[in-house]
């Protein structure tokens, strides 16, 4: 019998994969190199707890020095703090460009990024390795399409592959085990007011959760290199259980840079079925909301992560008019990140300034793949 749960199962009790995946995530929606972001925190927080070695490259095409980028301050950060778990390469031009303005610099700076990809797949140095923007830079034509899927077919077994950017080409999503595309939401209710630094993240793909760890880094880092006290909450409903990998990635950040980084989470260790609610569930989804509450209207965050709000509401473990009160009267510079599927979109979504889906069109779960610590969970 199928039933539309909606609950998280903790790495406790997961057996898991070995074979690493092709991941691709494309779409005109926000939250692609988030998800990146995202799945390099998991995977430096299980190197950290764990006798794996877990090594990750983040290869970033179209994003060449002179230009500041979202993501800079949260690589900076997590080099500063785990230099032995992550390099970073940057190739491109700073300024945007069109297919009528491709240069001679812009083909060999996308043939040395993939020069040293190509190096890295080979090696087996990395567990992990994330081809930022390639997507685009293959629909450029500034590489050959059939010698980027040769590689990545051939590719050691373990090795996770993660490409990110628009304008994913089919032969890429062909021999890709998960497609996750971010399809963007507007809200004129929300440009009419003027209201801005609320995000949500839903659908039914994956990389809403993960985006949002992506975004709690950049926040973090965002504070490290401006020198400001930038602090960031991550709280958590139906995830009451343990075992989860951003729980160490989180731990060692706050252990590195103290007071920057706290960290709730409120639920039963089991999925919450719709109709099958327990008195438990309400208690705890509220308890869970009075801390995300109070944190909102103190103004002693500048970011604040509500990890699967949506689903909870969803599933009328809270009501929705207190939410949106708090969304309404939050402080300005205090950025709200709100995640997880729903049947029934909120009345809140429509105060989203930035609201992006994440419509799957192929996961590798679906196939009967086990699930991967630092990568899945």
């Amino acid at each position: 019998m199928s039933r539309n749960g909606i609950g998280i199962k903790t790495a406790q009790v997961r057996s898991q994969r070995v074979v690493g995946q092709i991941h691709v995530y494309d779409g005109a929606g926000k939250g692609k190199s988030q998800a990146a972001l995202g799945v390099v925190l998991r995977s430096i927080g299980l190197g950290i707890h764990s006798c794996n070695d877990t090594r990750v490259l983040l290869l970033r095409f179209l994003k060449g020095p002179g230009r500041a980028y979202d993501e800079d301050g949260a690589i900076k950060a997590l080099q500063q703090g785990f230099p032995h778990l992550i390099d970073q390469v940057r190739t491109g031009r700073a300024e945007f460009f069109g297919p009528d303005q491709i240069s001679r610099f812009d083909r060999l700076e996308a043939q040395r990024g993939w020069d040293i990809a190509k190096g890295a797949i080979a090696s087996g140095l990395y567990s992990v390795i994330v081809l930022d923007e390639l997507n685009p830079v293959l629909d450029l034509g500034l590489l050959p399409v059939d010698e980027v899927v040769s590689v990545l077919q051939s590719k050691l077994e373990e090795i996770e592959i993660i490409a990110t950017g628009r304008g994913a080409p089919q032969k890429l999503l062909d021999i890709a085990d998960l497609h996750s595309e971010m399809r963007p939401h507007h809200h004129p209710t929300a440009e009419m007011q003027g209201i801005a630094g609320i995000e949500i993240y839903t659908g039914a793909g994956k990389g809403k959760s993960t985006s949002a760890l992506g975004k709690a880094l950049q926040a973090i880092g965002r504070g490290i290199s401006q020198d400001n006290s930038h602090r960031v909450l991550i709280m958590q409903w139906l995830k009451g259980g343990s075992g989860y990998t951003e729980d160490a990635a989180i731990a060692a950040l706050q252990q590195t840079y103290p007071n920057l980084v706290d960290h709730q989470r409120c639920g039963r260790d089991a999925i919450v079925w719709r109709g099958q609610q327990q008195e438990l569930d309400y208690v705890e989804a509220e308890r869970g909301w009075e801390i995300a509450r109070v944190a909102i209207a103190s103004g002693l965050y500048k970011t604040i992560i509500l990890d699967e709000l949506n689903p909870t509401v969803d599933l009328e473990l809270l009501p929705i008019e207190p939410i949106m009160q708090a969304l309404l009267r939050k402080p300005r510079d205090t950025e709200i990140i709100i995640t997880g599927r729903c049947h029934n979109p909120p009345a809140y979504f429509d105060l989203a300034e930035v609201h992006s889906e994440v419509y799957c069109h192929k996961h590798y779960a679906n196939s009967g793949v086990e699930l991967k610590s630092g990568v899945d969970f």
